[in-house]
Parts: structure tokens; C-alpha cells; sequence
């Protein structure tokens, strides 16, 4: 393996739970060397659940090639280990409790004062300022403030969305804001302060409905696992299963008519002259649709459509992604060691032909705190 396009860089991280691990661990993937700080009962993640052999199924996801390092930062000689590395790190990320980075006398004017070159992340909930600025923030929380649940369920009840979006989308924003800040260091020789909050990060993920809302005078419907403004999208029951697809222009739809439902006199029904007037006329569009392939086997209907060049989908559990035949025919899949042994994973859905990404170990609590301390030459806590 050539060298890594972060190869050198240290990134040192006060985190917990999703955000900053995500951001944190795309790092370390890209070479990046992350020392991950945690109290002596460990992030609490790992305690989230225990499925994977033992191991907490967030945990596995969000810490691979990461050192352990355990300090009490209640102490003097915690802090005195931690601000060592911040002396010389490049990236500092933290996602604790807004204010308690800047009462442990770690706030961005103090760090960068000892270390004018580090990159100061911060991810919180709900931002600096402003009045909800030490409101406790959990993922489903932000997805509800941030209007997220309003379009996502049924008609007659919303629903969260199944993986923890907000925390995710805020990650994101952090990586790619570190990374922003690593190029523009390498021009201006200073550091920077990032602030990510996961209602702004997630709320940039809404501006389609806002602005369907906002300049439309209504907000869109939930619609389940339809879509709310394009029809048919979504999905149809087949005689073995459930099929989805979506059709996104005339064309289309005329094509969809003759050879998926083979009713080509359908394209011409009144009632379903544009997307407009199929939305507006769902519950007649789907009972012609069902009444065609409700009695036909997904197999054939997802034929049908790949014939027809209609985009379409094979609903799929946990366990039929995990042997999805695109994955496995492009060697999407690598095993991780951990505590409990190897662990099969994905690798990171960036390709690039210059270079390749790590996946070094899940750590153990505090595996590396005596060989940090020791490279620290700090011998009397080992």
C-alpha cells in the first residue's frame, strides 16, 4: 500500500456516540493517525448494543483504525497528557456537552494560542448561540426539529428515519470541513475553528421541501415509502414480494404502459396525462398498476422493467444486502480484526487510482495508553 493522502497527519478527538466517530473514522481511513480519547468506562457507544460477537454494532462501524488512549481528565496529569498531543496534532475534533471544552480550558482561542496550526472542530446539536444552544440534542430529536419527520411516514403517522441521519449528515460536514481546512492550510500556515451543528447539517438536507413548502403555500404530504410528488414511484406487491420503481417523464411512461403493463392504451387515459395529474390521481393509477402485476413474480416484473429501461429496486432486508450480487462482483467487501476477530465490512465507497484507504483494527478500551504515553514520555501514569 503506497502512502495515504492523510499519512502524517494526527487528529486527536473528544468524542462519543456518532457525529465526530463518522468524521473521525473517514480520517483514520484516509490515513490519517486518530488518537481517540476516552474515560476509563470508554465511549459509550460501545455499550449501545452487543450483536456483533459481543461488541456494539455502532462501535464495530465508527472506530476502526483508531487508537485507544484512557485518561482521567478530571486530573491534572489527564490534561497535562492531552494538551501534549494538542501541542503537536493537526486536527482537533470534540462533540461533548456544549461548554465543556471551554471550562477543561480547551476552547478554540486557548488551543490554537499553544498550537496556531490545529484545526478546531466542535459538532453539537444545536450550535453556538442562539436559544437552543444547550438543549440536549439526540439524533430522532434533530430529525423532528428539523422538520424531517414531517415528510417522512404515512399519512397518518410519521416515522424516523431507520439510521441516525442527523448525527451522520453532521459528520460529513465535519470531514469534508477538516479536509477543506487541511488544503487551506497548506497555503496560509494557520489553523482554523469548525463549528458543524447537526440542525444546520441536517436542515441543508431539506431544502427541497423547504422550498416546496416556502414557495409553494403547502407543505408536501408524507406519502410513506411513495414518493410525494412523483407518480407511479414507490412501491408495487408483486406475487412473491414487493417490487419499486419510478417512472420520470412521458416518454417513460409510455414505454412503461406498452411494455411493463402491456396496456399501451393506457398512455392515452386522461386521467394520467402528466406526473401532475398521476399524483393527483394515485389511487386510480395504482389499482390499474396492481391489476397488470400484482399476480406476476417480482422476477418477471423486474425483467419486465430492465427491458423497458425503468429504474426499478428489489426491496431488501439487512441480510440480502449484505449478499447484494453488485457488491460482490465489484470486491466491495474487506475484513476488519477486532477484540472478537475479524469482522467483514465494507470499504469505503470512495475509489481512487492514486492511492487506497486503511482498515486497521476496532481497538480495545485503552489498548494504546501505554504506548502513547511512553512515545509522550510520560512514564509515571503507564
Amino acid at each position: 500500500m503506497g502512502r495515504l493522502p492523510l499519512a502524517g497527519i494526527t487528529v486527536v478527538s473528544l468524542e462519543q456516540a456518532v457525529a465526530a466517530p463518522f468524521a473521525t473514522r473517514q480520517l483514520a481511513d484516509l490515513g490519517a493517525r486518530v488518537i481517540k480519547i476516552e474515560r476509563d468506562t470508554g465511549d459509550f457507544a460501545r455499550g449501545y448494543d452487543t450483536k456483533v460477537h459481543g461488541m456494539a454494532s455502532y462501535f464495530v462501524w465508527l472506530n476502526r483504525s483508531k487508537e485507544s488512549l484512557v485518561l482521567d481528565l478530571k486530573s491534572e496529569e489527564g490534561m497535562a497528557v492531552l494538551k501534549k498531543l494538542l501541542s503537536t496534532a493537526d486536527v482537533f475534533v470534540q462533540n461533548l456537552a456544549p461548554g465543556a471544552v471551554e471550562r477543561m480550558g480547551l476552547g478554540a482561542d486557548e488551543v490554537l494560542q499553544m498550537n496556531p496550526r490545529l484545526i478546531h472542530t466542535s459538532i453539537s446539536g444545536y450550535g453556538r448561540g442562539g436559544p437552543y444552544e444547550h438543549k440536549k440534542a439526540y439524533d430522532l430529536l434533530v430529525q423532528c426539529e428539523a422538520g424531517l419527520l414531517s415528510v417522512t411516514g404515512t399519512e397518518e403517522s410519521p416515522a424516523k428515519v431507520g439510521v441516525s441521519i442527523a448525527d451522520i449528515c453532521a459528520g460529513m460536514y465535519a470531514y469534508s470541513g477538516i479536509l477543506t481546512s487541511l488544503l487551506q492550510r497548506t497555503s496560509t500556515g494557520r489553523g482554523d475553528v469548525l463549528e458543524v451543528s447537526m440542525l444546520e447539517a441536517l436542515g441543508e438536507w431539506m431544502g427541497q421541501p423547504y422550498f416546496y413548502a416556502e414557495y409553494g403555500g403547502a407543505q408536501q404530504p408524507r406519502s410513506g415509502a411513495e414518493h410525494a410528488t412523483i407518480a407511479p414511484y414507490g412501491p408495487f406487491p408483486a406475487a412473491d414480494g414487493t417490487v419499486f420503481f419510478g417512472i420520470q417523464n412521458e416518454r417513460e411512461w409510455a414505454i412503461f404502459c406498452s411494455d411493463v403493463l402491456r396496456q399501451p392504451e393506457l398512455a392515452q387515459d386522461r386521467r394520467f396525462a402528466g406526473n401532475a395529474l398521476r399524483v393527483e390521481n394515485r389511487p386510480s393509477l395504482h389499482q390499474a398498476i396492481n391489476d397488470a402485476l400484482s399476480s406476476l413474480p417480482a422476477e418477471e416484473i423486474l425483467a419486465r422493467l430492465d427491458g423497458a429501461s425503468i429504474a426499478n429496486a428489489q426491496l431488501r432486508g439487512m441480510h440480502e444486502f449484505a449478499s447484494h450480487p453488485q457488491l460482490s462482483g465489484r470486491n466491495r467487501w474487506r475484513d476488519v480484526d477486532s477484540p472478537v476477530g475479524p469482522l467483514r465490512t465494507l470499504i469505503p465507497p470512495v475509489t481512487s487510482r492514486e492511492t487506497t484507504v486503511r482498515m486497521d483494527p476496532v481497538p480495545e478500551l485503552g489498548q494504546h495508553t501505554a504506548s502513547i504515553l511512553t512515545e509522550l514520555g510520560v512514564t509515571h501514569l503507564v
